[in-house]
């Protein structure tokens, strides 16, 4: 693994959509997006007055700490969602109006990490979410700034990450499947808590960590041995149990799309799933989760089909806001909230792992 240098800053995620808009003559990088699909120039006014109401509810909510409490589940996954969805408003993460609340933010998260081990978190699911979001943070986010003369210096955020990279890998290699379980020291794995962890890995590698290819491998081989022919996804264990739950079917297209597998007949069945039942998809339990996965999922597969039912999600976030600016979910309107906003949020398209 590559090293993190102490201070590592490069132009990304909203500098590089400014310049692109801005520059249009301008060379676009191999893996980019087109100006387009970037930063849309025309974002729906529904979208900004949804997500502008429940980013100022995040904000208020926010303590000195960089923490979201008192709003139900706690812990650096929660920040993680939370701070994205700061980074994926496309203001400024260094001088612009939430730069106090994202640094706030990842103080939590790196000082909650364990130096030891680098786990994040009480589970792997936090640890796959805050992972994910100091991935989003690497490179925008300049940590020369991070620490204030008044806290004891911490690691830099390349630092924090390159640790959780190898934490990630370091329970990977214990479990039997190939994934991830709660506990880092399981021997089980189910395919939610896989996606949260997988994720992070995969954006922790296009942020230019290094990920040894054999923990992609192991984790993909476990999701296609999860995938039944007909696109649905089982939840635990090695095989077996297969029934419709558009999360897991949503996360299964999300990892194989973004660890570049689209050519695997499994891809294939889940996105088919998907695709075919944007309108009359049933309603489920943690309807949030399953929004966010299911919003990237149609997106990284087909972007038509993602039109289409991203015009369902804006109605039905319409209706479901409250006063406040905030979503309800089983798990408290921090994670609801940030979850909501977060499948909202590929209409900026701000945030790296929302390349296509």
């Amino acid at each position: 693994m590559n090293k993190a240098a102490t201070s590592h800053f490069r132009p990304t995620g909203w500098v590089v959509a400014i310049a692109a808009l801005s520059i249009a003559a301008a060379a676009c990088p191999a893996r980019a997006q087109a100006p387009s699909l970037r930063a849309s120039e025309s974002v729906p006014r529904d979208v900004r007055e949804i997500y502008d109401r429940g980013l100022q509810f995040l904000v208020s909510t926010q303590d000195e700490s960089g923490n979201w409490k008192n709003t139900g589940e706690q812990g650096p996954g929660i920040t993680g969602m939370a701070l994205m969805v700061l980074l994926a408003s496309g203001e400024d993460p260094n001088f612009g109006l939430y730069s106090n609340n994202v640094r706030r933010a990842l103080r939590s998260l790196i000082g909650e990490q364990n130096a030891e081990t680098g786990i994040l978190g009480h589970s792997m699911y936090h640890h796959g979410f805050a992972m994910l979001a100091l991935a989003e943070a690497y490179g925008t986010v300049d940590d020369r700034a991070l620490w204030t003369g008044s806290e004891p210096k911490r690691r830099s955020i390349g630092v924090a990450l390159e640790l959780a990279v190898r934490a990630a890998i370091t329970s990977q290699k214990k479990n039997q499947f190939g994934g991830w379980r709660y506990s880092p020291d399981s021997h089980d794995a189910d395919t939610s808590v896989s996606g949260a962890v997988l994720v992070g890995l995969l954006a922790a590698r296009n942020a230019g960590i290094e990920i040894p290819d054999e923990a992609i491998d192991k984790a993909i081989t476990y999701y296609t041995k999860m995938t039944s022919d007909a696109g649905q996804v089982a939840y635990a264990g090695g095989f077996g149990g297969f029934d419709e739950s558009f999360a897991r079917i949503s996360i299964a297209t999300l990892v194989y799309a973004v660890a570049r597998r689209k050519d695997l007949p499994q891809f294939k069945a889940t996105l088919g799933y998907l695709t075919q039942r944007l309108e009359n998809s049933p309603q489920q339990a943690y309807a949030e989760y399953t929004r966010y996965y299911q919003a990237q999922a149609l997106f990284q597969g087909d972007v038509e089909a993602w039109e289409k039912w991203n015009k369902l999600l804006v109605r039905q976030l319409k209706t479901s806001q409250l006063a406040n600016g905030s979503f309800q979910s089983q798990f408290g309107t921090t994670v609801g909230t940030s979850f909501s906003l977060l499948a909202l949020a590929l209409n900026y398209r701000f945030l790296p792992i929302y390349e296509r």
